[in-house]
């Protein structure tokens, strides 16, 4: 009798349970179907700024978690050696243009006076040298000289003419500048002094590292005092631009999306009304299990997509998971 009772309850129950689940079903059936939607995280493109001269960090003008704004000062490097070598450099530019500058000048007026004074000099000894020659004719013309004695006043004459000759083509070369080849030298020389001091200015420049643009320090790796390589990153910066999305959509589903379509954004307290447009979607697939080319793995096959934010939102944070929801055309939406 009581094995009977056992089963009279046990088969109640079961007409119970299935009744329960028959109500149940079409209420179930009744709930809308929730949207496809796609998991993902915000991925964010940092700029690890550096500086193209190593050195020693002398001062650290930022922290880490902070906001700056663009050409905001970030740090600077030691830069004893860069400025000491500026001033050597601009030392010689100042060389060079004053060689420039005297080789486009003829003498010194005290330098032409010498050649002036030798020429008045000549000019005094040829007027001499002429009127002793005509003393010479006439002492010829009486028979009290020689006729080699009057030669030897000509050629005097002839001799003072040549050095007056001679001086004022030296007046004339003292007050030229220098030759073309040498003028060109020296402007070369000055050009050069400038390139270099050009390049030391730069250097000395790149000590010291403003902000390209403006956003959050996200890390600093060095501190003041430590030593650096040229190009090794200082500090990491995150411009609010630079924040984009990533998404994987099944393979089943990656036909509906494509390139500058927009999606919808949903995260945990962050809002609502956040949409992004697709920048890109990966040109190959991935899988969670071993990949194996089945119907039953085929499922699993994923596609990386990216998007970027319409516009920038302070609540989307590297890391944070996001939720994407493909937003439905106009014609879709009638359908």
């Amino acid at each position: 009798m009581s094995l009977f009772r056992s089963k009279v309850l046990l088969f109640s129950k079961v007409k119970l349970i299935s009744l329960s689940c028959l109500i149940c079903l079409p209420l179930t059936a009744c709930q809308p179907t929730p949207s496809p939607g796609w998991s993902g995280y915000v991925e964010g493109e940092y700029l690890y700024l550096s500086a193209p001269i190593g050195g020693r960090i002398d001062k650290l003008g930022v922290a880490a978690g902070q906001q700056v704004e663009a050409n905001a000062f970030l740090f600077q490097l030691d830069k004893e050696a860069e400025e000491a070598s500026r001033e050597e450099v601009a030392a010689k530019l100042i060389v060079a243009k004053a060689q420039a500058e005297n080789a486009s000048k003829g003498r010194r007026q005290d330098e032409l006076a010498i050649t002036q004074a030798q020429l008045a000099n000549a000019q005094a000894q040829a007027t001499l040298a002429q009127n002793d020659l005509q003393r010479q004719q006439q002492l010829l013309t009486q028979g009290f000289i020689s006729k080699a004695k009057l030669d030897d006043a000509l050629t005097n004459v002839k001799l003072t003419q040549a050095r007056i000759k001679e001086l004022n083509a030296a007046l004339a070369v003292a007050k030229l500048p220098s030759r073309i080849d040498e003028r060109n030298a020296a402007q070369a020389n000055t050009d050069a002094a400038q390139q270099a001091l050009r390049q030391a200015n730069w250097r000395s420049a790149q000590k010291s590292q403003n902000a390209p643009v403006a956003g959050q320090i996200a890390e600093v790796f060095f501190r003041p005092g430590e030593v650096v390589a040229a190009g090794q990153p200082i500090l990491s910066l995150l411009p609010p631009a630079n924040i984009k999305l990533r998404f994987f959509v099944p393979e089943g589903e990656i036909a509906t999306i494509k390139a500058g379509q927009m999606v919808q954004i949903a995260c945990d307290q962050c809002g609502t009304g956040i949409k992004a447009i697709i920048t890109r979607i990966s040109t190959q697939a991935e899988y969670t299990p071993p990949v194996i080319y089945s119907n039953a793995q085929r499922a699993k096959l994923v596609f990386m997509v990216e998007a970027k934010p319409d516009s920038t939102s302070a609540s989307l944070h590297p890391g944070q998971p996001i939720d994407v929801t493909r937003i439905k055309t106009e014609v879709e939406k009638k359908s």
